[in-house]
């Protein structure tokens, strides 16, 4: 007697697992593939630019991290204790706001823009990384000492409602940070020309 069932469950069949995997893998060798593009053409900057990158990443940590206490100082204090996290998010927040500073830096040699002009698609993420300073900003700073925060929620509200929504701002932060930096070190990879050559349209 034949034996029924199996079928009516919803599995893909083999050759529709097989596809699912090859798509997976194309997508995952896409990945791999970006992303070492991208170490290849930050690991060939200048040294001009790695050194705006320690500045400016510098900048950024004692920026956010002297108001919010997270870097212990005599001006500054809070009365909620620093969170385990704060320490590893204004580390990456500095690292990347440094690198994204540095590719706005240009190396010796190279041309400004015509009348200066900046094209606001090109300087988007700019704003974005801006943003996403802002936003560690509130992520890594204590709870019930922003204003902002407190005339809106009060001080119950704050330790109630923003304090444990303070990780997810650390995680859009970084993850904005990393789309900014990313956005901009392929716009700068992809416009980027041999000098003496200009692409000329057939017909």
């Amino acid at each position: 007697m034949a034996r029924r069932g199996r079928t009516s469950v919803g599995w893909p069949e083999f050759p529709e697992w097989l596809d699912l995997y090859r798509s997976y893998e194309s997508r995952v060798a896409a990945v791999i593939a970006s992303t070492n593009s991208l170490l290849s053409a930050v690991a060939a900057w200048s040294p001009r630019r790695w050194a705006a990158a320690a500045l400016g990443s510098f900048a950024v940590a004692l920026a956010i991290g002297l108001p919010t206490d997270v870097i212990p100082n005599p001006v500054f204090g809070r009365p909620v204790a620093v969170t385990w996290w704060a320490y590893p998010t204004l580390v990456i927040t500095a690292v990347l706001s440094g690198l994204l500073f540095a590719t706005y830096v240009r190396d010796s040699g190279v041309p400004a823009p015509v009348d200066g002009a900046v094209d606001a698609e090109v300087d988007r993420p700019g704003q974005v990384g801006g943003f996403a300073g802002l936003v560690s900003f509130f992520a890594v700073g204590c709870p019930v000492c922003n204003k902002v925060v407190l005339l809106a929620l009060g001080t119950t509200g704050a330790r109630q409602w923003f304090e444990p929504f303070q990780p997810l701002l650390a995680v859009a932060s970084i993850g904005l940070l990393a789309y900014a930096l990313r956005a901009r070190i392929r716009s700068a990879t992809s416009c980027a020309l041999p000098q003496g050559r200009v692409p000329v349209a057939n017909g």
